[in-house]
C-alpha cells in the first residue's frame, strides 16, 4: 500500500531512509500486507463478465492475471498504523517497520493503549525502516491518544470501523492529523471489509489517468470517484490491489511496457495511453498533456 509524495497522505520532512515514490526492487512482495492466505477475512469472490464500463473490463482483465485477495478481518487500529507506516515508501521498507512495531508494542487488541504512552524516540527507532520515522512516530502516537479519547479502547475503535456507516468512518478518520483519503480508504477496505471502496495510491492514480479511466488532470479524489462510479462495489477492492501489481510489473511511471510494443502489455487494447509517446519512447504524467 505505498503512497505518493505530495499526495493527500504526505507526511513531509526527509528525516530517514526508505522513502521511495516508485519502488522497483526485484524482491517487492508479491502481495500487499493484508492479502493472500496470511491476511484478511472473507475471500472476495472474483467473477469476470461483461461489464458496463471499460474500467470494469480492466479490473476483469487484471483478475485473470493476479491473485485473489482477502478483505476485512484486520484489526482497525493496527491497519491504520500499518497504512501510516506505508506512506511515501514501499512494502519492502514498511513491512519490517510494522513487524518491529508489533513485536515491541503488541498485541493488536491493546495497541492504542500501548502506543499512547510510548516514548517517541523509542518508537521512532522502532519504525526507522519505514522512513520519515520522526514524523510517523508522532502521527502514530497522537492517533493512539485520539482513539482512546474518542472511543475508550482499541477494541471499541475496531468495532466502530467494522460496524458504523462507512461515510461516517471515512470522515472521522480524515479528521486525524496525518490521515489522508488513501489511508482512510485502506482502513475501510482491509479492516472494515467494505465494498465500493477503491483506495488510490500512486500506482492507481497514474494508471487510471494513463488508461483514460479518469480525467488526465484528476487529483487522487477525482480518480477515486471515477473508479468507484465505474466499477461494481464487489470488484473495487480487488481492482485496487490488482492495479498496484500491474503498476509494479507493467505500467511503471517512466518505462511502461507499452513502450516496448503492443505485445508487451496485456492491457494495451484497453488503454488510451495518455502521456505515452510510443514513437519517441517517452512517458510523461497524463496531467502534462491534459
Amino acid at each position: 500500500m505505498p503512497d505518493e509524495p505530495g499526495g493527500p497522505d504526505e507526511l513531509g520532512g526527509p528525516d530517514g531512509p526508505g522513502v521511495s515514490s516508485e519502488p522497483a526492487e526485484p524482491d517487492e512482495p508479491a502481495e500487499n500486507i493484508s492479502g493472500g492466505a496470511a491476511g484478511g477475512g472473507v475471500a472476495d469472490e472474483f467473477a469476470p463478465g461483461d461489464g458496463d464500463s471499460r474500467a470494469e473490463a480492466v479490473v476483469d482483465a487484471l483478475g485473470e492475471r493476479y491473485w485473489q485477495k482477502t478483505y476485512g478481518g484486520k484489526d482497525g487500529f493496527e491497519c491504520l498504523v500499518r497504512t501510516i507506516l506505508s506512506q511515501n515508501t514501499s512494502d519492502v521498507a514498511s513491512q519490517p517497520a510494522h513487524d518491529d512495531l508489533m513485536n515491541r508494542y503488541g498485541p493488536a487488541e491493546e495497541l492504542a493503549e500501548t502506543l499512547a504512552d510510548a516514548d517517541r524516540d523509542e518508537l521512532a527507532e522502532t519504525i526507522s525502516a519505514a522512513g520519515l520515522y520522526n514524523r510517523k512516530s508522532e502521527v502514530i502516537r497522537e492517533a493512539a491518544r485520539w482513539v482512546l479519547d474518542e472511543f475508550g479502547s482499541t477494541a471499541a475503535f475496531d468495532a466502530y470501523v467494522r460496524e458504523s456507516d462507512p461515510d461516517e468512518v471515512r470522515e472521522t478518520l480524515l479528521s486525524v492529523d496525518g490521515v489522508g483519503p488513501k489511508t482512510a480508504d485502506c482502513v475501510l477496505l482491509f479492516a472494515g471489509g467494505r465494498g465500493g471502496v477503491f483506495p488510490v495510491d500512486t500506482h492507481v492514480h497514474r494508471i487510471a489517468r494513463r488508461m483514460g479511466l479518469a480525467p488526465a488532470d484528476a487529483d487522487h479524489e477525482g480518480v477515486r470517484e471515477a473508479m468507484e462510479a465505474a466499477v461494481p462495489p464487489e470488484k473495487c477492492g480487488f481492482g485496487h490491489t490488482a492495479m498496484i501489481q500491474f503498476g509494479r510489473e507493467y505500467c511503471t511511471a517512466r518505462k511502461p511496457a507499452c513502450l516496448e510494443g503492443p505485445e508487451a502489455c496485456p492491457l494495451y487494447d484497453l488503454c488510451d495511453r495518455v502521456g505515452i509517446d510510443e514513437i519517441d519512447g517517452e512517458a510523461v504524467d497524463p496531467s502534462e498533456v491534459a
